[in-house]
């Protein structure tokens, strides 16, 4: 993975989960390693040689997938102007960097989806979180 995809990511945990423990910076990482992983409709990708091929940033950066990349988001000028001087966003690269190499495992059951509990997003309605953390709940069950 490059040096932009853990940046990219790092920016998608904090920007996503930075109030939240290391468990709930972890879930995220495993979200969107899952998304990665599953070559769906969520996954982004980069083309290569005419190939598309599944990409660590770009389905971070899909559009409307993680809020905090959202133009209007209010976390999202965060996000251009963090870097590693900031200790929680240093965490976020850390995890990251881990995630990326393999050395996370996925403890919220393939999940690919989250909301916080404040919110009720349309395609969570019917559907039963396999994880919990924090003040968010995960899913792994949306198609």
């Amino acid at each position: 993975m490059s040096d932009r995809d853990v940046e990219i990511m790092a920016k998608t945990i904090y920007g996503e989960a930075r109030g939240e423990s290391e468990e709930g910076k972890e879930a995220v990482a495993c979200v969107i390693m899952n998304r990665y992983k599953a070559h769906k409709w969520f996954t982004g990708y980069r083309t290569e040689y005419g190939v598309k091929i599944p990409d660590i940033s770009e389905t971070c950066l899909k559009p409307k997938q993680f809020s905090c990349w959202n133009k209007k988001d209010p976390n999202r000028p965060l996000l251009d102007k963090i870097d590693a001087s900031n200790e929680v966003f240093a965490d976020c690269l850390h995890l990251a960097a881990r995630a990326l190499a393999g050395e996370l495992e996925d403890f919220t059951g393939g999940a690919t989806f989250y909301h916080t509990k404040n919110i009720r997003p349309y395609w969570s309605l019917h559907k039963s979180p396999c994880y919990e953390t924090g003040n968010h709940l995960f899913y792994n069950d949306i198609k």
